[in-house]
């Protein structure tokens, strides 16, 4: 068994370019769309959004790893972060602080050439609280990097990165093509290929003894804003994580060769429901303004609290709809007056009534 950095070939990569160029087009229009509809956003509209966004794929990037992180936590350092808390109240783990100064950096420094430097930044920020490995540098064991599965005795092995001594002139390398396939560089390449190829290239060196899933999925997103002109995260992370087993199947089958379409076409169409994810956001951001907007001095304090816990369950909502429990539980409210309070916002168009007595639920009325 050879994996693809020990092939002749490597890292020249090669793909059917006739195979992408229908997604990269749709990928494009897509940036277009976006971009159009965050101009009709005010400053503070834009960073409620990116805020959003970064909160949402640290803590969905962490996740694919399988570390579980509170996403409260994460968003209340992002907002420090930014400047928008001087502080908070909230216990913030290691991980949840790492993994969000990351994010923040990512997306403040997505213009900039890629450097060792950086990552090594990124590496000790989503490693923050860890002493068990190596921090902020390539790894240097000797002991092969390998990801492997199965019972003791019998493992299989998923994939293996070049040994140690060979890290630190593949990266080289790979920062060297990172920066020259950017949109301005000598060998510019699409939005959707460089990103995909960035991240298959990345993972394949693995060049940190850990984070590098991580760190892999923040260059792609870097890879993406700096060829579309635009710093606010498509989402990636949170479209791998619901298809978690088929990504790590689709890295499995292209780490063993240079040929790479069938990898550029899993990734174009992971990077296009990301988009479509984040797009989804955006409107809803505008949407919520307008409805607010509209609602501006109509609503008691119980119905504006209970309204904006709604928008802060982003554009799927509560699950399964609001009912009047949930609405008991975020207001304090009596029945009877909470029975008042969804009557009066189903009559003031902020909210949809549906079902009957016990099954009765409520959604918010964006349409409006």
């Amino acid at each position: 068994m050879s994996w693809n950095w020990q092939k002749s070939d490597w890292p020249k990569f090669r793909w059917d370019r006739a195979r992408l160029a229908v997604k990269e087009e749709k990928f494009l229009l897509g940036a277009g769309v976006a971009i159009g509809a965050i101009k009709h956003l005010t400053e503070d509209e834009r960073y409620t959004l990116t805020v959003e966004l970064m909160s949402t794929e640290a803590v969905t990037t962490s996740a694919i790893e399988g570390e579980v992180l509170n996403r409260d936590s994460v968003q209340s350092s992002i907002l420090y972060q930014l400047g928008l808390m001087t502080s908070s109240k909230r216990r913030v783990l290691p991980a949840e602080q790492g993994i969000a100064e990351m994010m923040v950096e990512v997306y403040r420094s997505s213009p900039e050439p890629l450097s060792s430097k950086m990552m090594f930044d990124w590496h000790r920020k989503v490693m923050l609280g860890r002493s068990d490995l190596p921090v902020g540098r390539f790894r240097v064991s000797r002991e092969p990097m390998q990801v492997i599965s199965g019972r003791i005795g019998e493992p299989k092995v998923h994939f293996e990165g070049p040994p140690s001594k060979q890290v630190h002139a593949e990266m080289q390398r790979f920062i060297a093509w990172f920066n020259q396939t950017a949109v301005d560089g000598k060998a510019s390449l699409p939005a959707l290929t460089r990103a995909g190829t960035a991240h298959l290239y990345f993972e394949s060196i693995h060049p940190f003894e850990d984070g590098n899933g991580r760190i892999g999925r923040a260059l792609a997103e870097k890879a993406i804003t700096q060829t579309v002109h635009q710093p606010v995260l498509v989402g990636l992370a949170t479209s791998i994580l619901l298809h978690r087993k088929d990504y790590y199947d689709a890295l499995e089958r292209a780490n063993r060769r240079n040929e790479i379409t069938e990898w550029l076409e899993w990734f174009a169409e992971i990077a296009i429901e990301a988009q479509r994810n984040s797009l989804a956001q955006v409107e809803f951001v505008i949407a919520k303004a307008k409805l607010l907007d509209r609602l501006r001095n109509l609503l008691n304090e119980r119905q504006e609290k209970a309204l904006l816990r709604l928008f802060r369950a982003g554009p799927e909502g509560f699950k399964g709809g609001l009912s009047a429990s949930n609405y008991v539980s975020i207001t304090g409210a009596s029945p009877a007056t909470t029975t008042r309070d969804l009557a009066d916002l189903v009559e003031k168009g902020a909210l949809i009534r549906a079902g009957e007595r016990k099954h009765t639920r409520y959604t918010l009325n964006l349409s409006a």
